[in-house]
C-alpha cells in the first residue's frame, strides 16, 4: 500500500486542538478593511472551530494529524 498523503492546502488552513477539534482563521480580513465595520473586523480576528458536519471531510484531508 502507498503512503497516505496529507492535503497541503488543508494543512495550511487548519490546526488540531488538544481535544482533537479543528480550528481555523476566518477569511475576509486581509485587505480593503476601511469598508468593514469595527465590530466586523474584531469578529474576524477570532479563530473558530470547524462545525461537526465538516469534521469527517477535514479528517480525510489530514490523516496524519
Amino acid at each position: 500500500m502507498p503512503k497516505i498523503k496529507t492535503n497541503r492546502a488543508a494543512a495550511k488552513r487548519f490546526r488540531v486542538t488538544g481535544t482533537g477539534k479543528f480550528k481555523f482563521k476566518k477569511a475576509f480580513a486581509g485587505h480593503i478593511l476601511t469598508s468593514k465595520s469595527r465590530k466586523r473586523k474584531r469578529s474576524l480576528r477570532q479563530g473558530n472551530i470547524i462545525d461537526a458536519s465538516n469534521v469527517k471531510s477535514i479528517r480525510r484531508m489530514l490523516p496524519n494529524l
